[in-house]
């Protein structure tokens, strides 16, 4: 059947801090609404991003995450900027690892958000 997408939900300790987090790596806010209820929606890249609030989230223990699979893999880890906004290194909230061949065919990058969401990015080599 055609027409739908997969789109992650994750969860976020602090809407505003996510906002922010993801405007910097040039993802746009379609919509924020603030509230203790409230809810998030950032798209950028041909990539859209849904938040819901948890503010009593550890962000070492948060195990959400997405697999983003597509093209052009290099040059979307350019677009996001991502060594100049995120510490390059394995461990560590926030932080992001390069691309890299892995031996399941396919190069990855990956970035963990300030809450702890795990986005991994890939594309088959």
């Amino acid at each position: 059947m055609a027409g739908f997408e997969t789109l992650p939900i994750l969860a976020s300790k602090d809407l505003d801090e996510t906002q922010s987090f993801y405007t910097k790596l040039g993802f746009d806010t379609i919509y924020h609404d603030p509230a203790p209820t409230g809810y998030l929606i950032m798209r950028g890249h041909d990539i859209e991003l849904h938040f819901f609030p948890f503010p009593d989230l550890d962000p070492a223990t948060n195990y959400c995450g997405a697999y983003i699979r597509g093209r052009a893999l290099e040059r979307l880890y350019e677009k996001l900027e991502v060594a100049t906004h995120l510490p390059i290194n394995p461990s560590g909230i926030p932080r992001a690892m390069p691309p890299e061949d892995k031996p399941w065919g396919m190069k990855e990058f990956h970035i963990v958000d300030r809450s702890g969401n795990l986005l991994r990015f890939g594309q088959e080599l």
